[in-house]
């Protein structure tokens, strides 16, 4: 069953997980209902034995006989915890490992859209919440819920042995309490939820300050930032409070039901005692075991509100984490296998998501011929990044196809759609990862001498060699640690390792330094021959050499053609081109 089945269904999400490690979790059943029993019996042992004590030396059993049962209840319910933690510190930790890396796969098959709407650090705090959730959930389930339940069920069994109505009272008490507290418990799931919310919120917060600290050092942002923090703690925390504060008010009148009912079950023993109805171990049985049900009633309404707590976060996250995947391969997916790499816009119609129906494009139509060097142009917002996002399938597009090589990309495979595309992005993206490493992302199974190559072909080899570990240096967050112009030059090298016949460049020589851009063009030249590219272009200069320029405004193709015959017919191009060469002369005055 797909996880989207269990948005919505966190019981069902829990059994999953579980049913993997189903004779583990019968183990730890067995192993923990055993030890309850024992360790009620244990109660039973005592009454033995101080009936034995009570008696004449040499007249009814004798007092080593209660011993040894007594000495035998106790080692058997501490052996049988620790079999059960034994067991369970390998399942209880599978169910969180195997949760969390379904989780992931399920979070990286969304679109970029889905990532656009939603900071990086809630949603791993999500995936970590939902993870600790529900390791506690077990845990407390096992340790602090279970035990309770079958504690109250075998001490009123013992408790018939003296009186059967005084252990009619008691189920009904416990029955009350019990039900009293669940019902008490499940009214404060909304204050539960708002602290996990919160919670999330802090997290979220705390990741996207310190993942842009550059942005927020460079606008003097340090205190704003910190006050905003303050705030957004100062909110998690009222919330926590109110959470605690309503558990606080459950264990207080749990305590008050606790106390009235000891001192009346003791009494109560203490006069069926007096009127020979029972034996000093009777009151000691009816005292222990009384004493025992009244407290695990107290245990298991504490249980239950921290477990309604983890079921709020886990409720929370699920339904962030498990929504559908809006991009996924069609039904009737098949492989993509490129033949030049023709790219053809056939009537696309879109909007991007929650724009009220405003489309970028409608019914846009072109083609671009194999081995063609195609430039994107025009101002901002007039649709270039848009048309290359849904070249790459990042969208869905409302009407008409993509295709390549007369293949609809919609019902290509997302993998060999990936595969037939190179991308050479304006900002270069870069894992945390080694040099080696983020170049062969490219191609997993490159040699180290083909990444060689590769960084040689891109221009890398001279500031790899000069960094102390070479290859093996650690870039750094997103590349933090490289220049602009060499983290650039990293995203070249690894376009050329991944050798696909289809190459997109949104302004590959942005970030260059003009010392390097001359050879970085040069790369470049070796990179696109003989393949389809694409080019979203910033600086004009640099399509001077392509085929073919489109020229787009309003999500419309309103020029196309070569350059020159553009310049000729002194139209949009021109304009733009002519006012980018006044810029640059002003500069240079």
């Amino acid at each position: 069953m797909p996880l989207t089945e269990y948005r919505h269904r966190p019981l069902a999400f829990f059994a999953r997980y579980i049913a993997r490690h189903a004779v583990a979790h019968a183990v730890i059943l067995l192993a923990v209902l055993g030890a309850v029993a024992f360790s009620v019996s244990t109660q039973y042992g005592v009454k033995f034995l101080v009936d034995s004590l009570s008696q004449e030396p040499g007249q009814g059993k004798s007092p080593w006989l209660a011993f040894t049962v007594l000495v035998s209840f106790v080692a058997a319910d501490n052996l049988l915890w620790r079999v059960a933690s034994w067991v369970a510190s390998y399942a209880f930790v599978n169910v969180t490992g195997d949760l969390r890396s379904e989780l992931f796969r399920h979070l990286t098959g969304h679109s970029p859209g889905y990532f656009a709407d939603r900071l990086p650090g809630v949603l791993t705090s999500r995936i970590t919440a939902t993870s600790n959730a529900v390791f506690q959930i077990e845990n407390m389930f096992v340790w602090n819920v279970l035990p309770p339940c079958v504690a109250t069920v075998g001490a009123i069994s013992f408790l018939t042995m003296v009186s059967v109505k005084m252990a009619a009272v008691l189920i009904v008490i416990a029955a009350v309490v019990m039900l009293a507290m669940f019902h008490i418990a499940a009214a404060g799931r909304p204050l539960h939820h708002k602290f996990a919310n919160k919670a999330a919120a802090v997290d979220g917060e705390m990741v996207d300050v310190i993942g842009n600290m550059a942005l927020v050092r460079a606008f003097g942002g340090t205190a704003r930032e910190h006050s905003r923090f303050d705030m957004t703690v100062a909110e998690e925390m009222t919330a926590r409070r109110r959470s605690l504060q309503y558990l606080e008010k459950l264990r207080l009148t749990h305590a008050l039901v606790v106390v009235v009912m000891t001192l009346v079950l003791l009494a109560w023993a203490i006069t069926l005692w007096e009127e020979k109805q029972a034996t000093a171990g009777d009151v000691v049985l009816v005292c222990t075991l009384g004493l025992s049900v009244l407290s695990a009633t107290r245990d298991l309404a504490v249980a239950l509100v921290d477990v309604t707590q983890h079921m709020a976060r886990l409720t929370e996250a699920l339904a962030t984490l498990l929504s559908p995947h809006d991009m996924h391969d069609h039904p009737e997916a098949s492989a993509l296998v490129p033949n030049g790499a023709r790219v053809t816009f056939e009537n696309v119609t879109f909007g991007y998501p929650g724009s009220g129906g405003k489309l970028v494009f409608n019914g846009f139509n072109a083609e671009i011929e194999p081995g063609q060097r195609v430039g994107l142009v025009g101002r901002s917002g007039s649709g270039k990044s848009t048309l290359v996002g849904l070249m790459q399938r990042f969208y869905r597009v409302q009407g008409g196809r993509i295709l390549i090589d007369g293949h609809d990309i919609a019902k290509a495979t997302e993998t060999s759609l990936r595969n037939a595309i190179a991308i050479v992005p304006q900002d270069t993206a870069l894992l945390n990862r080694t040099l080696m490493e983020n170049i062969r992302y490219g191609r997993p199974d490159a040699t180290d001498e083909e990444v060689w190559e590769a960084a040689t072909a891109a221009r890398c080899r001279s500031f790899i060699e000069n960094l102390p570990e070479g290859l093996e240096t650690v870039v750094g967050d997103r590349g933090v640690k490289l220049s602009g112009g060499q983290r650039q030059r990293i995203a070249i090298a690894r376009a050329f390792l991944k050798n696909a016949p289809l190459l997109i460049l949104d302004e590959a020589t942005s970030a260059l330094d003009s010392d390097s851009e001359e050879a970085i063009r040069q790369a470049l030249e070796s990179l696109m021959a003989g393949r389809t590219v694409i080019t979203i272009a910033h600086r004009l200069s640099t399509l001077r050499n392509f085929d073919r320029i489109l020229v787009l405004e309003g999500g419309k193709m309103i020029e196309d053609g070569a350059p020159e015959a553009l310049m000729r017919s002194r139209g949009v191009y021109y304009d733009l081109v002519t006012r980018e060469l006044g810029r640059l002369s002003e500069q240079a005055a």
